[in-house]
């Protein structure tokens, strides 16, 4: 009688803690290969709603720039066209700059083509004073979140300054395969390019101490950084302080892919004429060489260089089709291009 008492207890407490027959299987993470990483600096994605304790008077209704329900609409619209461009399916993960905040993340998972696939929020509110953040959408189906956390950019000798932390997320993939994500919008360079330096090198100085602690941890670590970085690759803060090296460069930790595309006179932005590369994919020798689980397509990354995307000017050259042009509404989709990386 007492064993039977006992068995009662033993399955009544195994069903409360989720171990019945019928709760005993976690549901499996889906497969990612064929699966893109994406990246887009989408241009001031405000909603139109006045938040206190931070400048987004512009992108009222009442403001400079008439910023209003439709028009919030159709950029939403733009940018998942943008995001899922040439793509079968949806983003695995989608990397996010200049968001005001999570509201404008839900609203954007909601819509079009975005809504029909099931994907959470990764995001927290940073300092900067224009309530400008990074976030990160993914599918919760092929990427289970272990870890978020804000990585904060500050400069001893500038107390004032605020700006985006930079969002790191540890998570993981079919098969077990651990993934450790960086969405940087480091510094402007408004003021000068060389005036503005000493605040992206820090943001580079921060990135790169959480860099080595992962690699300390594990030497073969799977690492993408991705974002706005403000420089190029050639710049101090990409190069010397990040440490990412060419693709050919056989003692880096970490390469970046589109340092080929900016020799080339290629980019995601387009400054006075000229093009640059702003948005990057840096990424773990590892993850680039495929010895821990997970491996890049051939052509690595690519910049979404579409005609869709594009505004073509007077005198022929293109440019990225942006939202505004000073106070002037274009309706067009970023001042950026967006990146995809896609994942074997």
């Amino acid at each position: 009688m007492k064993k039977i008492i006992l068995f009662s207890i033993l399955v009544s407490v195994c069903s409360v803690n989720g171990f019945s027959q019928k709760g005993s299987k976690k549901e499996a993470l889906q497969p990612f290969h064929g699966r893109a990483i994406v990246s887009y600096n989408v241009e001031n994605l405000f909603d139109t709603i006045d938040e206190k304790g931070v400048i987004d008077e512009e992108f009222l209704p009442d403001g400079k720039l008439k910023w209003n329900s439709e028009r919030y609409r159709v950029k939403l619209d733009h940018l998942v066209e943008a995001i899922t461009m040439n793509l079968p399916e949806n983003p695995v993960v989608i990397g996010l700059v200049e968001i005001e905040n999570k509201g404008v993340l839900m609203d954007l998972k909601h819509t079009g083509r975005l809504a029909k696939t099931n994907y959470e929020i990764a995001h927290k509110d940073s300092p900067d004073a224009r309530g400008i953040d990074c976030g990160l959408l993914y599918d919760k189906s092929c990427f289970k979140l272990l870890k978020m956390e804000n990585l904060k950019v500050s400069i001893d000798s500038i107390p004032d300054f605020k700006t985006r932390d930079i969002l790191y997320v540890k998570g993981q993939l079919q098969g077990g395969n651990i993934i450790h994500l960086f969405v940087n919008h480091w510094p402007s360079r408004r003021g000068g390019e060389s005036e503005s330096e000493i605040r992206r090198i820090q943001a580079a100085k921060v990135a790169r101490a959480k860099v080595d602690e992962i690699l300390k941890a594990d030497p073969k670590a799977n690492i993408v950084l991705m974002g706005d970085f403000n420089d190029h690759p050639d710049n101090v803060s990409v190069r010397d302080v990040l440490k990412a090296k060419a693709v050919t460069d056989t003692q880096a930790d970490l390469v970046d892919l589109f340092e080929d595309d900016h020799k080339a006179g290629k980019g995601t932005h387009n400054f006075k004429g000229e093009w640059g590369v702003l948005d990057h994919f840096i990424v773990s020798k590892a993850l680039f060489d495929g010895s821990n689980g997970i491996q890049l397509s051939p052509n690595d990354g690519k910049i979404v260089y579409e005609e869709k995307l594009l505004f073509t000017q007077k005198d022929g050259s293109k440019k990225p089709s942006a939202t505004y042009g000073g106070p002037n509404y274009y309706g067009g989709y970023s001042d950026h291009l967006p990146i995809q990386l896609i994942l074997k």
